[in-house]
């Protein structure tokens, strides 16, 4: 090949590849939308996170929205969240934080920084922790909607989609409380004929409240997070029983010096014929939903 001809062609190669970068980002926004689209038409799918010794789950909803509910101890959600979703996806739409304490809230401070989240909610309770501090003042600086959960109530999510918060049953802005665990919410995903049983920290008091208010049918989940990391603090043999998961997850750090999960909750769940799976033993757990069925993947 000519020398002179040679030249032209790595030209007009440089030129078509300086005029594809601005035409990719152009489109970018249609890319997006069609991953969207895709997804609408599609299933749900829960990630309870390996993130050690706390709490942190993504909701991927069959319309595309990304619910990050609880962040973990440390930054490991920002890892484990670029497991799940594309490089592209750099939004959540909707952030929850079910108690101010460190195991849930400290890595919702990272995910801020780093992703555009569209609106959070939580139940203002008062607490004095740094991290939750740092975690309200960062929602202020980035003027992020937040919406105080101060009752039962659903948020739709779409195509039979949706959370029923359960708890709390009244305000808890601006209020202190003894337990903090008993300030979590709880809530139910729903998708079609299948649900997840989301309870954060709460305890038995929680627990007891809940089953004297509600039916059984409201209790009931094909999935449980398990109360408070497997702590038999949570999860009485009562409130077991009216939920009758098919599977619970244990979100719990591997050697946790608090001794989680305790080997009577373990029993319990055994009792009632739930399949077990927990963060330390088994990473990050994924369920998908057709709607109809439920699957897991490790």
């Amino acid at each position: 090949m000519p020398q002179k001809l040679y030249k032209i062609l790595i030209i007009l190669g440089i030129v078509i590849i300086l005029l594809a970068v601005p035409a990719f980002w152009l489109s970018y926004p249609k890319l997006e939308g069609f991953w969207n689209e895709t997804k609408a038409a599609g299933e749900l799918e829960v990630d309870f996170f390996d993130i050690g010794q706390g709490d942190s789950i993504l909701i991927k909803t069959p319309m595309g929205q990304n619910v990050l509910i609880d962040g973990g101890p440390d930054n490991t959600v920002i890892e484990r969240l670029s497991e799940v979703l594309p490089w592209w996806d750099r939004t959540i739409d909707l952030m929850i934080l079910t108690h101010p304490h460190d195991d849930h809230v400290f890595g919702l401070i990272d995910v801020i920084k780093r992703y555009n989240v569209k609106k959070i909610i939580y139940t203002g309770v008062v607490h004095s922790a740094p991290a939750y501090i740092a975690w309200l003042e960062l929602i202020r600086d980035n003027q992020i909607p937040l919406v105080i959960i101060d009752r039962p109530q659903i948020i739709e999510l779409g195509d039979s989609c949706k959370l029923d918060i359960m708890y709390p049953l009244e305000s808890l802005l601006g209020k202190e409380t003894a337990n903090l665990n008993n300030s979590s919410l709880v809530m139910k995903l729903i998708f079609k004929d299948t649900s997840f049983l989301l309870t954060g920290d709460a305890e038995m008091e929680v627990e007891n409240l809940l089953a004297e208010t509600l039916d059984s049918a409201c209790l009931r989940a094909d999935v449980l997070k398990v109360g408070h990391h497997g702590s038999d603090t949570s999860s009485s043999e009562e409130f077991l029983q009216a939920i009758k998961p098919e599977v619970a997850v244990i979100q719990v750090g591997k050697e946790n010096s608090f001794g989680h999960p305790s080997r009577r909750v373990i029993k319990r769940l055994e009792r009632i014929g739930a399949k077990i799976y927990r963060n330390d033993l088994d990473g990050t757990v994924k369920i998908i939903s057709d709607g109809e069925e439920i699957e897991v993947l490790k």
